[in-house]
């Protein structure tokens, strides 16, 4: 492994949520007057912080989202979770073999503590990280694609950002990671491989995480 630090994105890397979160909030955004699909909520908004929905829908429409929006949302959404959610495929077994073989690693996520703890006990990945290995951009002033949560993330755990390996499925998450100088691979289970064209690389299973981690290819 030529990394010391490995850097998992949370929604749509380790556990399944962007489509169970996107449907909610296009739904949600719709009844408030917002009319959005569900592919304009992928293609606008996944891997978004919170402030950039709002940020977004008030440059678009002119009309703020109202005070309660985030409270609602996540209500919503972490009822669905509890029913619906699974980790994606193969990703407990590459944590387990990262940890097996002593290589560091951590989530550093857009989504809240709250959201990202859900979400991990939900599907059983809790245990594989721990408090002290979650990260989230409530830490930070800028969320994703701003650099800020991945440097933080780096520096928390004592690791150089050119040392770090980042693995994202978003175009924002991939700006992030490149912005604070770590290479990044996109997961493109969701997600057009062309959208994360300035990843060093790209994969469509878990199963090849691994040999990319561990290849010195350029």
């Amino acid at each position: 492994m030529r990394y010391d630090l490995v850097i998992f994105d949370n929604d749509g890397v380790l556990v399944d949520s962007e489509p169970i979160s996107n449907r909610h909030l296009a739904a949600y955004l719709t009844e408030l007057g917002h009319p959005t699909s569900y592919e304009d909520s992928i293609r606008d908004y996944m891997g978004s912080a919170m402030h950039r929905i709002h940020e977004l829908v008030f440059e678009r429409s002119g009309r703020r989202l109202p005070p309660d929006f985030d409270t609602t949302f996540h209500a919503r959404v972490f009822d669905a979770f509890r029913q619906e959610l699974q980790p994606v495929a193969g990703v407990s077994e590459v944590l387990e073999k990262l940890r097996a073989d002593g290589v560091p690693y951590c989530v550093a996520s857009s989504g809240s503590h709250e959201r990202i703890r859900v979400a991990l006990r939900t599907t059983g990945l809790y245990d594989l990280f721990g408090e002290d290995r979650i990260f989230s951009s409530e830490d930070v002033g800028r969320g994703k694609p701003a650099p800020d949560l991945f440097l933080h993330a780096a520096e928390r755990m004592g690791v150089a950002p050119e040392r770090c390996a980042v693995v994202e499925d978003s175009p924002l998450g991939v700006q992030a990671a490149v912005a604070a100088g770590m290479d990044v691979y996109g997961y493109t289970a969701m997600t057009p491989a062309a959208k994360l064209a300035a990843a060093r690389d790209r994969f469509v299973h878990m199963a090849e995480l691994r040999g990319l981690l561990t290849s010195t290819h350029k």
